[in-house]
């Protein structure tokens, strides 16, 4: 499987994996990602953030290969600066924001386009933004560009939990959910996920040949661990995470996780 380490990719995930609690990336995942690289492996991240959320880390290391964004709405290739893949949610996703945000009037919610348009705004989503250090276009709903590639919805652990019992009751059609942390909820595209963009990846970038090594912590990277060839997870994942990883690290992500992995990785290389 690691016969060639230029023929191997390691995509992770950014929160809670590759990012630790404190969202300064440590120095030992820093030095493992340029020895890798520099050993010729290819290294690159799948997140739910937008560019503008995502670019600040760069500061701090590169990727070599195109990565996956808005949780597999958007492949983008850095070195070209530009898209090479996009999936947008359907019209009906305004329809069921809508839906849910009357029934929650105190919901916080984000529409993600080349923007973020946050369209109501509470302590989790200030606090989501804060985070992300983006700049937010607020916006009501119907001044939103018609290109979605996700809506993020922010409240307590507590809260969301309410919201996701809500909208299995409802049996919205169309698209598809998924808690990327205990504090986010989403609309994706229908049957859209890291996974399925990563799958899109293999045939767009050409690298049906290459060993595809995958790292996640939460529900919205199931899909990517099963589609990688070798998925991985680290020890501060959830359960349903734990359960489809191949391989259970016994670091968490502000325990150099990623620096495992690549340690991993170099056992195996012949």
């Amino acid at each position: 499987m690691f016969e060639d380490i230029s023929k191997v990719l390691l995509i992770t995930d950014m929160d809670g994996t590759f990012l630790p609690t404190n969202k300064i990336p440590s120095k030992g995942n820093l030095d493992a990602i340029k020895k890798f690289q520099n050993a010729g492996g290819k290294f690159t991240i799948a997140t739910g953030r937008a560019h503008q959320a995502t670019s600040q880390y760069f500061e701090y290391f590169n990727v070599n290969f195109p990565m996956i964004m808005f949780n597999g709405g958007m492949i983008y290739d850095i070195d070209a600066q530009k898209s090479i893949y996009d999936i947008y949610t359907p019209p009906i996703a305004k329809e069921i924001t809508i839906d849910i945000l009357n029934e929650f009037p105190k919901l916080g919610c984000e529409i993600l386009t080349d923007k973020v348009n946050v369209i109501r705004i509470n302590s989790t989503e200030e606090n989501h933004i804060k985070i992300c250090k983006v700049i937010p276009n607020y916006t009501d709903i119907d001044n939103v560009d018609k290109n979605w590639y996700k809506v993020l919805f922010a409240d307590t652990k507590e809260n969301l939990d309410i919201v996701e019992e809500y909208v299995c009751k409802q049996n919205f059609s169309g698209v598809d959910f998924v808690r990327s942390d205990i504090n986010y909820f989403e609309i994706l595209p229908q049957e859209n996920s890291k996974g399925s963009a990563l799958k899109a990846m293999r045939k767009l970038c050409n690298i049906d040949d290459y060993t595809i090594v995958a790292v996640g912590d939460y529900n919205n990277d199931i899909q990517m661990l099963i589609e990688a060839d070798l998925g991985i997870c680290p020890a501060n994942a959830v359960d349903a995470v734990k359960e489809v990883a191949d391989l259970v690290l016994n670091e968490s992500c502000d325990e150099n996780a990623i620096a495992a992995v690549i340690d991993y990785i170099f056992s195996k290389v012949n």
